[in-house]
């Protein structure tokens, strides 16, 4: 049957790929990935995808290099195979801090990313909450921005006992505002704001709170946790001001370096993260919240050519 609709995976988060597929009701297609003595990727996918629509799944996640070039390898794989169309599903797109040039001979990493999933034969993208919206002008195909706010609602409203009254969404610096409203919005609650600046890289000063936090919960909204530093600092802060509980929620969970022992031992009482990136032990006090649903309805929907601006209306 021609032009029916095949999932595969690489080998960067294979629980979500498992739990799209288990979602979709779909079995996943077979990638048989190895290396050579020197590192070369090497792959074969296990049948034939000639005339399909396939959805290739794989986030660009740490080891970032090894990931992104996994990627390509198996777009190249699938064009020269003669698949109908490459959706590539990349849950968290990493470069994407890398989006304009900042200083003088700064390098646009997350436009170069664009011309490489292109060039090797993508015919649409699908991401969740990439750091700067403004990366989807980088592609000439379509592109699909997914926004994990839903599920921090429905787990929030079903884990915490929140009084609309007592709490209030904070947003770690001011890049984070418009995600930071637009979740308060869902929640109908109030918004803060932090006001951070950064003297060097991953390292993050809180100077102010912008708003009102005290005898509050604070839910700090963010779209990534790599070193943790910032979501440390503003936890601090919030407390230093009188909020009775801080929640953190990020959509990608990075935690670089010795982040998630500094987070545990932090005054953040909760941390909610999605599983963009795989992750296979956690502190207790981090919680994994799945994002397959969403990737899998909006996978149904491309394939059926409905909207997908729907599932957050």
């Amino acid at each position: 049957m021609k032009n029916e609709m095949k999932i595969l995976g690489g080998s960067s988060n294979q629980p979500l790929v498992e739990k799209i597929c288990a979602y979709m009701n779909v079995n996943q297609i077979h990638v048989d990935i190895s290396h050579f003595a020197d590192g070369e990727i090497n792959m074969r996918i296990e049948e034939t995808v000639r005339g399909h629509d396939v959805f290739l799944i794989q986030s660009t996640s740490p080891p970032v290099n090894d990931n992104l070039m996994e990627l390509l390898i198996i777009i190249d794989a699938l064009k020269r195979a003669s698949a109908n169309t490459i959706a590539v599903v990349i849950p968290y797109y990493g470069y994407a801090r890398q989006d304009r040039k900042a200083r003088g001979r700064d390098p646009i990493s997350a436009k170069l990313v664009a011309n490489l999933l292109t060039t090797a034969g993508a015919t649409r993208i699908l991401t969740m909450d990439l750091h700067s919206e403004q990366i989807q002008g980088f592609f000439d195909i379509p592109v699909d921005n997914l926004q994990s706010f839903p599920v921090f609602v429905d787990i929030l409203k079903k884990e915490e006992r929140l009084d609309r009254d007592k709490t209030v969404v904070v947003a770690p610096d001011i890049g984070a505002v418009k995600r930071a409203r637009k979740f308060a919005e869902k929640m109908s609650l109030p918004i803060a704001i932090l006001d951070k600046r950064r003297p060097k890289e991953n390292v993050a000063e809180i100077l102010h709170v912008i708003g009102d936090v005290e005898g509050m919960t604070s839910i700090m909204f963010d779209d990534m946790i790599d070193t943790g530093k910032t979501l440390i600092e503003g936890a601090k802060l919030l407390k230093q001001k009188g909020s009775t509980k801080v929640i953190a929620c990020a959509t990608h969970g990075l935690f670089s370096q010795n982040s998630l022992e500094m987070l545990d031992k932090s005054q953040i009482d909760k941390i909610y993260v999605t599983d963009t990136i795989a992750h296979y032990e956690l502190p207790n006090k981090i919680k994994l919240v799945s994002v397959a649903p969403l990737f899998g309805e909006a996978m149904i929907r491309i394939k059926k050519s409905l909207s997908i601006s729907i599932l957050f209306k």
